[in-house]
């Protein structure tokens, strides 16, 4: 039976952990090659080691920094020559209480 991505080549950002590494795991269950992305070294060489050195490869790359994404989409270009998926997962906030947040200003009641 071939899973539902068979053949495909997909990207993960922030995948080397949480919902990005179960995503990460579920493609290449389903018969995807999987790139991941992440900051940090040992986490993205803990994570391939879980999907399967022949399934998936991991690229130290920053979401945030374009000079990283230029460099991303290049060796993904370089090494299986296209993208299917993209799960764009890397990310990052704060928390605040919800009347200090100045992307829908203060709350008021009418």
């Amino acid at each position: 039976m071939t899973g539902k991505l068979e053949g495909k080549i997909a990207l993960v950002t922030g995948g080397s952990s949480g919902i990005g590494l179960a995503t990460a795991q579920r493609f290449a269950k389903e018969g995807a090659f999987v790139f991941i992305t992440g900051r940090r070294e040992a986490e993205l060489e803990k994570a391939v080691a879980s999907i399967g050195t022949d399934k998936a490869k991991a690229i130290r790359a920053d979401a945030s920094n374009l000079a990283d994404l230029d460099r991303l989409y290049e060796e993904i270009k370089k090494d299986k020559g296209r993208l299917d998926v993209l799960f764009v997962n890397a990310g990052g906030g704060s928390f605040a209480p919800l009347g200090s947040n100045t992307m829908i200003g203060p709350l008021t009641r009418t």
